[in-house]
Order: C-alpha cells, then structure tokens, then sequence
C-alpha cells in the first residue's frame, strides 16, 4: 500500500487490491489478465478463499488460469490475501 499505508480488512478488498496492483504490473510489460497462464494465492484463513476466488475469478473469468491456493503466514498481519501470476505475451 502507499506510504505503508493499512491495507483493507476484508479477504475480498485485499484480494481486489491485489488484483489490482497485478493488473497494473501486467499492462506495464504489455500484458493482461488474458494473458495470465498460473496464478498462486496465499491466505492466512482457509475460510476466506471463497472471497479471495470470487475476486480472482472477476479478473480471470476469460483466461481461467491454473490455480494453486495455499494457507501460509505472511509476514506483514495485516495482509490476509497475497497473489501471485505468471502470464505469457508471445
């Protein structure tokens, strides 16, 4: 978040945030999320993956990339939800 900033409350926010800031990483190298191959969520709570999958899949409905889901601790509390992707722009 900027400046350190507290990130939203709930899985979903986090998970839209995340979402979010990827979108914007991917149009950056001239990409975007149909060009999303894998994705890997990390949530603290297994119960909020439903939440975090419904953000997901407004994002990725088209593509329907691979998906892995893991219940970790992150390292910041604050953070709930955590993404990662790998696209392919050939």
């Amino acid at each position: 978040m900027p400046d350190d900033a507290d990130p939203p409350d709930d899985p979903y926010e986090q998970a839209k945030r995340c979402l979010e800031i990827i979108q914007a990483a991917l149009a950056e190298a001239g990409a975007g999320a149909n060009d999303v191959v894998r994705t890997r969520i990390f949530v603290t709570d297994a119960g909020s993956i439903s939440d975090v999958l419904r953000a997901h899949g407004e994002v990725f409905a088209q593509a329907r990339p691979a998906c892995t889901g893991v219940v970790v601790e992150l390292l910041d509390p604050r953070w709930l939800v955590e993404i990662e992707v790998e696209a392919y722009v050939g």
